[in-house]
């Protein structure tokens, strides 16, 4: 099996001065480079990240409408939780007034008891 992945050569692809200039005219129609934009890069530097900013072709909505629908969600989250914190408050002022009425009609009870007695 080594043998035969040994035999195996790869060939370097060796580009013409013709494709390569085919390819560097193609990179810069779509690259949309000026002198003032390359001057610009080399002058503060390249650091090998994309930066299109408003030079681009075209705008990227997607990171807009995935925004948009972030911050929708995080401010429905938001409203529900502050609908659930109402709404525990109300119960638990339910619960403590439900309580207080059964301690009341306990009382009521054992006062009842006693007077019999």
């Amino acid at each position: 099996m080594i043998e035969k992945q040994a035999q195996i050569v790869v060939k370097q692809k060796g580009a013409s001065e013709e494709e390569k200039s085919t390819k560097a005219a193609v990179l810069a129609q779509y690259a949309n480079i000026t002198d003032e934009e390359d001057e610009d890069e080399q002058a503060h530097g390249a650091s090998g990240s994309f930066n299109f900013g408003d030079k681009s072709l075209f705008k990227n909505t997607n990171v807009e409408a995935v925004l948009v629908a972030k911050k929708a969600e995080r401010e429905k989250a938001r409203d529900d939780a502050q609908k659930k914190k109402e709404q525990d408050k109300l119960q638990r002022e339910k619960d403590k007034l439900a309580k207080q009425e059964r301690k009341e009609k306990e009382k009521k009870r054992t006062q009842k008891g006693e007077r019999k007695r």
